[in-house]
């Protein structure tokens, strides 16, 4: 197995040697997000694609019809750490250069993983509420990025992930989790402050990067296609472990951090190096 993986890690499914140019970071820093479409080979997504989809219907342990669901759990099922059940998913989670492509729109050394998470929209699953992902986590510094890549084209009657341009810049909404709250309070707010919301579809090799604070939301799956995407979550390789502000923070320490100390730089092995400048594979 060691000799397969380490090949595969060796791959990447990114098409271009320096696909983020400096209008690319330019934006990532302006609006809190990034579209890099095209970034990613289709036909390989598509084969590690039925690959992820089929492994997070697997180990997915929600079997409630929708209509028990709160409105979270009516967003879509979802599956962490994907890469540590398979060879060629792991090998794809730490692909070099999607890492790279974080690590240049952070403007950091290098990037570690802080979990992967599969994200899968039923048919007729519903909205997932406005909110920032860096509620939940227990980290230092706003150095940190998810990529979300869609695993086939998703349409606007799919639910495609949609951005309030620039709303990383403002604090109202960072203490509220996902929710039916969140989602008219913070929609309220973006539309009061004068953030914009993108919202287009996605092609299948189209990936999209957010900061932690960006605000970020997606409609509901009105096709008859379920919408599955894989996530990964990066942070700069010398994140440090904050105290947690609140209980969701402190089960995410529990859950991704393992036994880092705060304050500590988390480098444990669930939180692996991905890519740093000048190091070889």
């Amino acid at each position: 197995m060691k000799g397969p993986r380490a090949s595969l890690r060796a791959m990447s499914l990114v098409t271009a040697t320096d696909p983020v140019t400096p209008a690319h970071v330019e934006a990532f820093a302006r609006d809190g997000f990034v579209r890099l479409d095209g970034l990613l080979d289709p036909a390989a997504l598509a084969r590690i694609g039925e690959r992820i989809t089929a492994l997070t219907i697997a180990l997915n342990t929600d079997h409630r019809p929708l209509e028990e669901r709160s409105t979270y759990d009516r967003a879509f099922l979802q599956v962490m750490n994907l890469w540590q059940h398979d060879g060629e998913v792991r090998a794809f989670v730490h692909d070099s250069g999607l890492a790279r492509a974080a690590a240049t729109l952070l403007g950091v050394d290098g990037v570690r993983l802080y979990h992967d998470q599969s994200l899968y929209k039923e048919p007729g699953g519903g909205i997932t509420p406005a909110h920032a992902d860096q509620y939940y986590w227990p980290l230092a510094s706003d150095r940190t990025v998810t990529a979300w890549i869609p695993l086939q084209p998703v349409a606007a009657d799919m639910g495609p992930l949609a951005f309030y341009a620039g709303s990383h810049r403002t604090a109202f909404g960072r203490d509220l989790a996902i929710s039916d709250e969140s989602e008219a309070a913070i929609t309220a707010a973006m539309e009061g402050e004068g953030f914009p919301i993108i919202d287009r579809p996605f092609a299948l090799g189209d990936v999209s990067f957010h900061g932690g604070w960006t605000f970020h939301r997606a409609g509901a799956n009105r096709s008859a296609a379920p919408r599955s995407v894989m996530t990964m979550i990066y942070m700069d390789a010398d994140m440090r472990l904050a105290e947690p502000a609140n209980v969701m923070q402190q089960s995410d320490r529990a859950q991704w951090c393992g036994d880092t100390a705060v304050g500590d730089v988390i480098d444990g092995p669930g939180n692996p190096l991905l890519w740093r400048h000048g190091a070889t594979a």
